[in-house]
């Protein structure tokens, strides 16, 4: 077999292959799976920052919750993290938003998903859904603009530790204090 057809067939196969990760925190681990193929951009943008190092010493920050939205119509439950200010500074630059509509991918419990501000502004601050959260997808209403965020991995092992986060002490959405994020590694 010719040598650029071995890599072309070698590289197809590493972009249908999920990605697993590993987020290590104070509290216990959450492993999950990131979708390269469904959501080969975001995917992409989210294991450079793993590569580079950028979430270790990372902190989830915010919990959203059903106790703590009293000016929100539309509820959800959600943990945040994102990366040190250090590290922020590595950052990439904003990535175009991969909608549910194109990626197939849906915001339910355990969904890993990138935190934005208005469409093609995500960066490195993602989030973990709590529950089924279809407010979050395509069309949905949580974002008043309508285009949803960029779901791009799921869950694996480890969502009580997700839920014990969402649970912890918080003043508003602010986790107080936040949980670190040791690190984010990929794992075979």
């Amino acid at each position: 077999m010719h040598l650029l057809t071995i890599v072309g067939v070698a590289l197809q196969i590493a972009s249908t292959t999920p990605v697993h990760v590993r987020i290590e925190t104070p509290l216990g681990n959450i492993e999950a799976e990131i979708d390269s193929m469904k959501a080969p951009r975001t995917a992409a943008n989210f294991l450079a920052y793993v590569d580079a190092g950028a979430y270790t010493n990372a902190r989830f920050h915010r919990t959203v919750r059903e106790d703590n939205q009293p000016n929100d119509s539309v509820r959800i439950g959600v943990i945040q993290a994102g990366p040190d200010s250090a590290a922020a500074t590595t950052s990439r630059g904003p990535i175009e938003l991969e909608r549910t509509t194109v990626t197939g991918l849906r915001h339910l419990d355990g969904t890993l998903s990138m935190a934005r501000g208005g469409p093609n502004t995500a960066t490195s601050s993602f989030f973990i859904c709590v529950g089924d959260q279809p407010s979050l997808d395509f069309g949905g209403h949580r974002n008043p603009d309508g285009q949803g965020f960029a779901a791009f991995g799921r869950v694996t092992r480890g969502m009580e530790i997700v839920r014990r986060i969402q649970a912890s002490r918080a003043e508003a959405q602010r986790l107080t204090p936040p949980i670190v994020i040791t690190r984010i590694v990929r794992v075979r």
